[in-house]
């Protein structure tokens, strides 16, 4: 009696756990540890080098852009942005216009910009970041599906993009996904980067130098070593390349799984869900929910068109496949952590939960002959969709993802803290009633050998003059120089509000320098301006780093290296030099071939 007591106990407990499972498809479970490819064994070290990697805004070309910068915890694993200032987070879609039905809310990158840190102009965007034309999946639990990105473009195979050789041959998507965005002149990178301009970038940059708050387990194992010195410990030699890049980065992401919701601990009988998130996961097993969200990752990481926009304004899966059945198919996100991940869709076009749950309940919004059979009218009542939705926003989240504990713990990035250039004072409106814009958002760390300062909004072809000083710049009139930089540009473009230039110089790594704020504004001739002059507001900005002091004058940068960076100093510095100009060997006032000569013999005769 008591045996067959004891076998009823037992079927009561595991039928208590399995009341919620689909009649099809993959079941509910608890998630596991992710796979890893043989080929990259994830380690300890090489889990640091990679979180140091994915948080380090000197991977990108302005110094302004880290991998985590859209894929944040405390988004999901996502990116913030898209929720929190979603004016600049807009991308106009399929027809170019701003305000309209088909507009993305993606994520901020670079400007346009070019390898000689110049910045260029876009029709959607003018100067300011560009927008990507789909919303940020997550970087979380990113390490089970065998592709990602929204298309699924990043495959299993991962090849060597310097030798073209098999180096992964199955189970590399995170590899893969990790040498997109750096060499993407929307999302990291200048028009035509490649990866050899990365990876010697990464040969000189301190690590981190831009964050602030770094984990202390990270910055012990840094131990204030060099990139070089990092990969030589977790890969023998010092040799930085693309795929030990992408290997680190993705051995770190691999370590980012979130098997610690109440749903999971629910599923190992570690806890009881509360009734109404228990009520939540039956509708969503009833009403086939889990056939396209099922399985431990709650996703079956196919694609499908279920109507969020018509299939031809984003093509989706078909891009890769080039089959017309892929038209408008996109990757099913997994839904851990779901609630954080505001706003929804491949598109951003759900507010919240509460709106997605709605769309799938009136069938999708667009038809087409390839649209998921399943995504029909469902005719839910209020309390199956009140249900649902707490079983989405509570059940599906880990604490530790919302915390920002181990391992969701992260610095704080440049562009999040006080130390990014801030706007002041009053411009001064020019032709077409416009007033002309200022575009600072570059790092002033010492020893930058490309500190950029950007105008647009101006009248093209007007002569302007870019002044640095100690001293907030008057806006009456233009200043006859500049303690930290004076420089005079002709503007690019024609027109009311169309002309558009940029000044890219170095940022001195003395003790005059660092610690002192500086104050940039913008002064453009022209007639339409009172007095003529067309002014920007103020950007006023601190030099922050370490104060180095060299003994060799090639050494522009003052990086204690003489290397190409130099050369892009000068090159960036040529022409007219007023102000504290590094770049002018001869003292002369003018940064040009003498003092290339100059430069070039120290080089030879100069050692740090």
């Amino acid at each position: 009696m008591k045996h067959h007591f004891r076998t009823f106990l037992f079927f009561v407990c595991l039928t208590s756990r399995l009341w919620a499972q689909p009649p099809g498809g993959p079941r509910l479970a608890p998630l596991p540890p992710p796979p890893e490819p043989a080929e990259n064994p994830t380690t300890v070290e090489k889990a640091f080098l990679g979180k140091a990697l994915f948080w380090d805004e000197q991977l990108s070309s302005t110094n302004t852009v880290a991998c985590g910068t859209c894929h944040q915890p405390r988004a999901g694993g996502s990116d913030p942005r898209s929720l929190e200032t979603t004016a600049i987070a807009t991308h106009p879609g399929f027809d170019g216009l701003f305000g309209t039905d088909d507009d993305v809310v993606g994520s901020p990158g670079v400007p346009v910009n070019f390898a000689d840190g110049s910045y260029g102009w876009s029709s959607s965007f003018e100067m300011l970041e560009q927008v990507t034309g789909r919303k940020s999946p997550s970087a979380i639990d990113a390490a089970y599906p065998a592709e990602l990105f929204w298309d699924g473009r990043a495959g299993t195979v991962l090849l060597d993009p310097d030798t073209n050789q098999v180096v992964i041959s199955i189970g590399g998507a995170l590899e893969n996904q990790a040498l997109g965005p750096p060499v993407s002149d929307a999302e990291m990178g200048h028009a035509n980067r490649n990866w050899s301009e990365i990876t010697e970038k990464l040969t000189t940059a301190v690590p981190l130098a831009l964050a602030e708050d770094v984990p202390a387990d990270l910055t012990t194992w840094i131990d204030s070593r060099g990139y070089p010195e990092l990969f030589e410990e977790v890969f023998g030699d010092q040799t930085i390349s693309a795929v030990r890049v992408a290997m680190a980065i993705a051995a770190y992401e691999r370590t980012l799984f979130s098997d610690q919701t109440p749903h999971d601990r629910d599923l190992r009988n570690q806890i009881d869900l509360p009734a109404l998130e228990a009520q939540g996961r039956q509708v969503y097993v009833d009403r086939d929910c889990a056939t396209c969200h099922g399985g431990p990752t709650l996703s079956d990481d196919n694609y499908h068109f279920i109507g969020v926009r018509p299939g031809n304004e984003d093509i989706g899966r078909q891009e890769v496949t080039g089959q017309n059945g892929d038209r408008g198919r996109f990757r099913s996100p997994q839904l851990r952590n779901v609630a954080l991940r505001a706003p929804y869709f491949h598109d951003g076009s759900a507010p919240d939960l509460e709106a997605v749950v709605e769309f799938y309940d009136r069938g999708g919004d667009f038809d087409a002959p390839n649209k998921n059979p399943r995504i029909v009218p469902l005719n839910m009542s209020d309390t199956e969709k009140t249900a649902l939705v707490a079983f989405l926003r509570n059940s599906l989240t880990d604490p530790r993802v919302v915390a920002g504990t181990a391992p969701f713990d992260r610095p704080t990035l440049y562009i999040e803290s006080n130390r990014k250039p801030a706007l002041q004072g009053l411009g001064v409106a020019g032709s077409g009633d416009l007033v002309p814009r200022i575009h600072a958002i570059e790092p002033p760390l010492a020893g930058n050998p490309s500190f950029t300062v950007g105008l647009d909004q101006a009248l093209g072809g007007a002569e302007a003059i870019l002044v640095i000083d100690d001293a907030p710049p008057a806006e009456n009139a233009v200043p006859a120089t500049g303690a930290f930089l004076r420089r005079e540009v002709t503007l690019s473009g024609s027109g009311a509000g169309l002309g558009f230039a940029s000044v890219s110089t170095s940022v001195p790594q003395d003790s005059a320098t660092v610690g002192t704020t500086f104050y940039a504004r913008w002064y453009i001739r022209d007639g339409a301006a009172p007095n003529g002059l067309a002014v920007t507001e103020i950007a006023a900005f601190t030099v922050f780093g370490d104060v180095v002091e060299t003994t060799c004058a090639a050494d522009l940068n003052i990086d204690r290296a003489i290397n190409v960076l130099d050369m892009v100093t000068l090159v960036n510095d040529t022409g007219a030099c007023e102000g504290d100009c590094s770049s002018d060997l001869s003292n002369d006032g003018v940064v040009g071939e003498e003092d290339l000569m100059l430069c070039l013999e120290d080089w030879l005769n100069c050692s740090l």
